[in-house]
C-alpha cells in the first residue's frame, strides 16, 4: 500500500465538490502529494464515466515523471491507463484514462475541438508558475466550458499562487486547501563573500554540506552557464561516492531522467538544476537544497521585437518551493545564498509569463479562436496592449493576419505546425519554395537546444551539416532530427536547388536581416533600424549580408549569437512584397543642395539608392528641411530679436500655458515644416538658408492677435524715468532683465513689472561706466537698505554725477555732469 500523504484527507472532499460543482481551485503546499494522487482519485468518479482526464504540467520532464509515477503506482508501464503526451514524446493508447500533457499540447487540442469531446475533467497542475500557455488554456477552456461544456470539471491545482484573483476569475468555484508534507527544513543563510564569483560561493557551499550534512543536495542555479560554471569547479575535488547530475529544459530526456532517478546506493548525488526542479518533481534522496536565490526569465521588447534573458532574484514564493524540496522525503537543510535580511524584500510572486513575453504565439491562437482583441476573452491578467499589438503587426507581416485581425489561409497552415510563427512562416514558404526539409531542420534547430556550443560560432549553416552529417553530435542532435523529421513530414528539398539557409530564415526573421556596416569589426544594421554585432573571431563576420536568428535583445546593440550567411539578391526575392520603392528629395551635404534619390528599402535597410530627376520646388523645401535636421537649429541665423522672440513667448507661455504655441527647440525643430518651410520657398542652396533672417518665420506662428498680446503683455523695451526705452533681456531663467544705469531710475518707487503685474523685471542697475552695482527685483528694499552704502562708495568715484539722499525724490538722468554745472 503506498504511504499516506496530505492530499490523500481532501480527496474524499474533492469527489464530492466536483459531483456538484465544475470548478475547484486546490491548494496545497509542496509535497501534499497532488500532482500523483489527484487524476487516479478522479478515475472513481461517477460523472466522468468513460471519459478521460487530462492533466497539464509546465515541464515535458515534468509530464514524462508524473505519469510514470502514476502508472508505476499501478503497476503499468506508461501508455496504458495513464499515458503522456508532449511535443516530441506520446505514450497514450486505447486503453488509457489519464493523459499528463505539457500546456501548449491542451490548447492544441481546443483548437481540434473546442467542446474536449470525451474529455470529462481537466486539471491544472503547478498553476502557480503562469506560464503563458497555461494562462491561455484557461481562458479558452473558461469559455468552451461556460458555452460548450458546462458539464467539463476543472480543477486548478496550486502551490503558492495568490488564490483571491483566480477564484474571482474561476467564479463559481470552491477553494479546497491541504496541508503540505510536514517534514521540517532548517533554513541557514550563507550569503557569497564581498566580489565572490556565484560559481566559486555555490561550489563552496556544496563541499561544507557535503562535509556537515547527509543525503543527496539538490542546487538551484539560473541557467545552464552557471550549471557548467559550477560543474567546472567540482571536478577532481569530490569523494569517490558523489557523482553531479545537471538537469535543465535543454537537456535531452534520458539525460533529465537519469537526474531524479533514485541514487544508487552508498552513493551521494549532487543535482545541478535550473527552476526546472522548482515544482513537481520529487528526486528521491534529496536532504540539502542549495539555492542560488536567482532565476533567468524571458523579457520581451515590443520596440525591438527581440527577447532578452535576464537574471533577477526569484520570489518569496519560489525560494519557499525550493526549499520544500529539502523535506519531501525526510528532514533536511535548506543554504539560501543571500542574508535573512534581503529575504522580506523579495518580490512576494514572480511576474506571470503573459506580462514579459512574445504573444505572436498567443495571438494567431486567439485569432484561430475567433478573438480579435484581448476584451474578446476573460483573463487573469490581461495581455499587455504594446506587447499585443506588435504580435499583431509582425502576424501580418507574416500574413498570417488580414488587415482586420482575422486569421489567413496561411495562418492557419502557420499555427498547424505548432512552432513559434516566424519559424511557421519559413516552414510554409520554405515548402512553396523547394525548401521543405531545410527549413524543417531550421525550425528544429531554433526550437531545441543547439546542437553546438558558443566557441563554435554563429553559423547555421555548420548546424545543418552537423544534422546531416553529426560526427559525434548525436547525443545532442537527436532531439532536434526528430522534430524536423517531424516538421518535414517527409518531403525533401526540391533536387539540385543548392541550399540556402538565409534567405529561409529571413522569412521567419524579416526585421532581422543584416547587412554589414563599412569598415571596422563585425558590425550591422539590421531592417528594425537596430544594431548587432558578432565576435571579433567569429567567421560569419566577414559576410556583408546575415539574417540573424537568436540575439541577445539588448535594446542599442545587440550580439548575434545564431545566424545565416545571405546576398541581396536572395532576401529581394523572398522579401519581394515587404520591399519599398520611393522617390524622396534628400540634402547632399557634399553638393550644399537638395537632390532626388529614388530608393528601395527593406524596412531601415536601403538596398538601392539611386540620383532621380531634377527637384522641383517642394521637393527642394523638404530637402532643405531635412537639412536643417541634420545640422541643427543652430546653424540658422539667430538674431538677437529673433532669440528674444523666442524667450518672449516661453515668458508669456508659463503663465499661460494653454494660450501660446510652444516656442523651446525642441518644439521648434519638430515642426520646422509649419513655421520655417514658407519661408524656403525659393531657395535652392544652405548659403541662402544660412542668411535668412528667422525673425518673421516666427513671427508667423502667432497670429495678429497674438502679435498684439505678446507686445503689451512682454514688450521688447520698457521706458525708464530717464527718458530713453530701455531694451529688456528675456533670456534669464529668474525672470525679464532690465540692464540700466542707476541714474536712470530715480524716481521708480517699485520694481516695474510685466505680464499685466504678474512678473516682475529683474534690475541690473549699473553704475556711470556700465559695471555692475547691484541686481535686484525688489526696488524698494534696494533704495531703503542697499542704495545709502552704495551712493556712499560711488560719490568717491564719480564725483560728477549724482547720488542723492532720497533717490525715489530724485530726478532721473542719463547725462555725465551734474546739472547746472
Amino acid at each position: 500500500m503506498a504511504d499516506a500523504l496530505p492530499i490523500d484527507s481532501l480527496l474524499p472532499e474533492l469527489l464530492a465538490t466536483l459531483q456538484q460543482r465544475s470548478t475547484v481551485l486546490l491548494h496545497a503546499p509542496p509535497g501534499a502529494g497532488k500532482t500523483t494522487r489527484v487524476p487516479p482519485a478522479l478515475l472513481q468518479a461517477d460523472w466522468l464515466g468513460a471519459q478521460r482526464i487530462v492533466m497539464l504540467e509546465p515541464r515535458r520532464l515534468a509530464a514524462r515523471a508524473a505519469a510514470r509515477f502514476m502508472a508505476g503506482a499501478m503497476g503499468q508501464a506508461p501508455g496504458q491507463t495513464v499515458g503522456f503526451r508532449t511535443r516530441l514524446e506520446t505514450r497514450v493508447s486505447s486503453a488509457t484514462r489519464i493523459e499528463v500533457v505539457t500546456e501548449g499540447v491542451l490548447v492544441r487540442m481546443l483548437q481540434g475541438d473546442p467542446a474536449l469531446a470525451g474529455i470529462g475533467a481537466v486539471i491544472f497542475d503547478e498553476f502557480h508558475e503562469r506560464s503563458l500557455n497555461a494562462d491561455l488554456g484557461l481562458a479558452l477552456l473558461r469559455e468552451s466550458q461556460q458555452v460548450l461544456r458546462p458539464d467539463l470539471r476543472l480543477v486548478v491545482m496550486s502551490a503558492t499562487l495568490e488564490t483571491e484573483p483566480l477564484a474571482r476569475l474561476l467564479g463559481d468555484s470552491l477553494l479546497l486547501s491541504s496541508q503540505g508534507r510536514s517534514f521540517p527544513v532548517e533554513v541557514r543563510y550563507r550569503p557569497p563573500r564581498r566580489n565572490q564569483r556565484l560559481a566559486d560561493a555555490v561550489a563552496a557551499a556544496i563541499r561544507h554540506a557535503l562535509e556537515h550534512d547527509d543525503g543527496s543536495i539538490l542546487v538551484f542555479l539560473p541557467g545552464a552557464g552557471e550549471i557548467r560554471a559550477v560543474a567546472d569547479r567540482l571536478t577532481g575535488t569530490l569523494p569517490k561516492d558523489v557523482f553531479v547530475a545537471p538537469l535543465y529544459g535543454a537537456l535531452g530526456p534520458a539525460e533529465q531522467d537519469a537526474a531524479i532517478a533514485p541514487t544508487p546506493k552508498d552513493q551521494r548525488k549532487i543535482v545541478l538544476s535550473t527552476a526546472i526542479a522548482q515544482t513537481s518533481l520529487t528526486i528521491e534522496g534529496i536532504r540539502v537544497v542549495i539555492d542560488s536565490g536567482l532565476e533567468r526569465r524571458s523579457k520581451f521588447d515590443p520596440g525591438s521585437g527581440m527577447t532578452r534573458l535576464a537574471t533577477s532574484a526569484c520570489s518569496r514564493a519560489a525560494s519557499e518551493q525550493r526549499c520544500g524540496r529539502a523535506g519531501r522525503i525526510e528532514p533536511g537543510v535548506c543554504y539560501r545564498l543571500w542574508s535573512e535580511s534581503e529575504q522580506p524584500r523579495l518580490a512576494a510572486f514572480s511576474t506571470p509569463e503573459i506580462l514579459d513575453a512574445d504573444l505572436a504565439s498567443l495571438v494567431l491562437e486567439l485569432a484561430a479562436w475567433g478573438a480579435r482583441t484581448p476584451e474578446d476573452l476573460t483573463w487573469l491578467d490581461r495581455p499587455p496592449t504594446a506587447h499585443w499589438n506588435q504580435a499583431v503587426e509582425l502576424l501580418q507581416w507574416l500574413q498570417a493576419l488580414d488587415s482586420g485581425g482575422a486569421i489567413t489561409v496561411t495562418g492557419k497552415r502557420m499555427l498547424a505546425t505548432g512552432v513559434h510563427p516566424r519559424l511557421a512562416h519559413m516552414l510554409v514558404r520554405g515548402e512553396q519554395l523547394g525548401y521543405a526539409r531545410t527549413a524543417a531542420e531550421l525550425a528544429a534547430l531554433l526550437s531545441e537546444r543547439d546542437v553546438f556550443s558558443r566557441g563554435f560560432g554563429a553559423d547555421l549553416d555548420l548546424r545543418l551539416d552537423a544534422l546531416r552529417e553529426p560526427h559525434g553530435q548525436q547525443a545532442r542532435s537527436a532531439q532536434v532530427q526528430k522534430l524536423a523529421q517531424r516538421l518535414a513530414g517527409g518531403q525533401r528539398d526540391a533536387a539540385a536547388q543548392p541550399r540556402n539557409a538565409g534567405a529561409l530564415l529571413a522569412l521567419a526573421f524579416p526585421d532581422r536581416v543584416a547587412r554589414r556596416r563599412p569598415g571596422g569589426p563585425a558590425r550591422y544594421q539590421l531592417s528594425n533600424g537596430r544594431g548587432a554585432w558578432l565576435a571579433d573571431d567569429d567567421p560569419l563576420g566577414t559576410s556583408e549580408w546575415l539574417v540573424a536568428a537568436e540575439l541577445d535583445g539588448k535594446a542599442r546593440e545587440a550580439r548575434i549569437f545564431l545566424a545565416a550567411r545571405t546576398d541581396q539578391a536572395s532576401i529581394e526575392t523572398v522579401l519581394a512584397e515587404h520591399i519599398v520603392e520611393s522617390r524622396a528629395a534628400a540634402w547632399d551635404e557634399a553638393r550644399g543642395t537638395v537632390v532626388v534619390r529614388d530608393q528601395r528599402r527593406l524596412g531601415a535597410l536601403v538596398l538601392t539608392d539611386r540620383d532621380g530627376p531634377a527637384p522641383d520646388p517642394e521637393q527642394i523645401i523638404v530637402g532643405l528641411l531635412d537639412a536643417v535636421q541634420r545640422k541643427g537649429l543652430d546653424a540658422l541665423n539667430w538674431t538677437e530679436s529673433a532669440r528674444q522672440l523666442c524667450y518672449r513667448v516661453e515668458c508669456i507661455r508659463s503663465l499661460e500655458p494653454d494660450q501660446w504655441p510652444t516656442f523651446d527647440g525642441e518644439a521648434l525643430g519638430d515642426h520646422l515644416e509649419h513655421w520655417l518651410a514658407p519661408f524656403l520657398a525659393g531657395l535652392t542652396h544652405w548659403r541662402e538658408v544660412a542668411r535668412l533672417d528667422l525673425l518673421p518665420a516666427l513671427e508667423n506662428r502667432l497670429d495678429f492677435e497674438r502679435r498684439q498680446r505678446l507686445d503689451r503683455l512682454a514688450p521688447v523695451r520698457i521706458e525708464v524715468p530717464a527718458g530713453p526705452q530701455v531694451r529688456l533681456d528675456y533670456s534669464g531663467a529668474a525672470g525679464p532683465v532690465l540692464a540700466v544705469k542707476l541714474q536712470a531710475v530715480f524716481g521708480w518707487h517699485q520694481t516695474p513689472r510685466i505680464a499685466n503685474d504678474r512678473v516682475p523685471i529683474v534690475l541690473h542697475l549699473l553704475s556711470p561706466a556700465g559695471r555692475p552695482l547691484a541686481i535686484t527685483s525688489d526696488l524698494e528694499s534696494f533704495w531703503k537698505n542697499a542704495y545709502p552704502e552704495v551712493a556712499k562708495d560711488m560719490r568717491g568715484r564719480y564725483p560728477k554725477h549724482p547720488w542723492p539722499e532720497d533717490p525715489v525724490a530724485a530726478v532721473a538722468t542719463i547725462r555725465t555732469k551734474r546739472l547746472g554745472n
